[in-house]
């Protein structure tokens, strides 16, 4: 019987459960949050500065499924800048970023500017306030996930990502879950 959990994950660790690499062993690991069964997989990645919405599986085949293009994953990008039409409109037609060396032109997807800032926990380490100039939340949705995709995608088009937040995968949502919390569920994609 496969296990499924779904997970908040905080800024500053990363989407694995240990590791052995001798650089590594100051990090922070998912396997420290809770006492997950043997064989857990996280499904997909959220980077080390990236936070939020984490599905977990001993389901290779079910990893496999949300991993391919057929599953939207949404972000919130709290950027530097008060973000353009014109700048949303880029991101949403596709823009050329770099992967593994070379320009990757991103397909396109869903985008647009959240009118107020969403009701997120506050994150562990301070982001700059707006003393130091204007900054605006946008939500993405892709169906992609390239290396660090939404950063790149947001620099590309001159805002760079102060803050980044998945809160969907497929018809899985964040809602009011806290940073760190672990939730055991029946399944995904019902």
């Amino acid at each position: 019987m496969h296990k499924h959990f779904i997970i908040y994950k905080p800024y500053g660790y990363l989407s694995q459960f240990a590791s052995n690499a001798s650089k590594q062993q100051s990090k922070k690991f998912l396997g420290s949050l809770y006492d997950f069964p043997e064989g857990i997989m996280a499904i997909g990645r959220l980077d080390e500065k990236s936070e939020g919405l984490l599905l977990l599986t001993t389901d290779g085949k079910m990893s496999d499924f949300i991993n391919s293009q057929k599953v939207e994953k949404e972000y919130y990008a709290l950027v530097n800048g008060d973000i353009t039409h014109e700048a949303i409109e880029q991101l949403s037609k596709g823009v050329e970023i770099g992967f593994e060396g070379k320009k990757y032109q991103t397909k396109p997807c869903k985008v647009f500017k959240l009118e107020h800032a969403p009701n997120l926990p506050e994150r562990s380490k301070k982001i700059r306030d707006s003393r130091h100039g204007p900054t605006s939340w946008i939500s993405i949705t892709l169906k992609e996930g390239k290396f660090r995709q939404v950063r790149k995608m947001t620099s590309a088009v001159g805002f760079s990502t102060l803050r980044l937040v998945r809160v969907r995968v497929g018809s899985i949502r964040l809602h009011n879950m806290q940073v760190g919390d672990v939730v055991a569920v029946d399944g995904f994609l019902k």
